[in-house]
């Protein structure tokens, strides 16, 4: 009988090969590339990936002020906070998001698709949102992405 042993290769922090992507948001649907960014980010796109592990690519998003949000949803969507004190809740809308800070909205939209316990807030980290076309990555060399969504 020919037995063949297959291992289950499982990724680790001295494994993970980590690359550099470049995003340009300008024109793109917020919602359909915030799930491709979180995917890139999780490392599902990879062969090796593992869910406990951090094993995602770092992605630079630039244009964020340009990214594509339907006109109904810029005056319906809702972003609140609460500092915790009274009178402390603040109600935002993507318009007014937009306006004071545009990353904002593209890192809250990923935030939402990682995983809620620690290793979703270290994954987070790998993501860098930029509001002009300039990034000060360039030492990385990172690979420009284009999404077909």
């Amino acid at each position: 009988m020919n037995t063949l042993s297959y291992k289950t290769v499982s990724a680790n922090a001295t494994t993970v090969q980590k690359k550099w992507f470049v995003v340009d948001a300008n024109g793109q649907n917020l919602g359909r590339l915030s799930s491709q960014i979180a995917m890139i980010i999780r490392g599902k796109t990879k062969p090796d990936f593992t869910p406990h592990v951090d094993c995602g690519d770092n992605v630079i998003v630039i244009n964020a002020e340009k990214v594509g949000v339907s006109e109904s949803k810029k005056e319906s969507k809702t972003y609140i906070t609460y500092s915790g004190y009274p009178g402390g809740q603040k109600i935002r809308t993507v318009n007014e998001m937009l306006v004071k800070r545009p990353t904002g909205v593209i890192e809250e939209a990923v935030r939402g698709m990682l995983p809620k316990n620690r290793l979703g807030r270290k994954i987070f980290h790998n993501l860098y949102v930029y509001a002009g076309e300039s990034h000060p990555h360039e030492a990385q060399q990172p690979e420009t992405i284009t999404f077909d969504i």
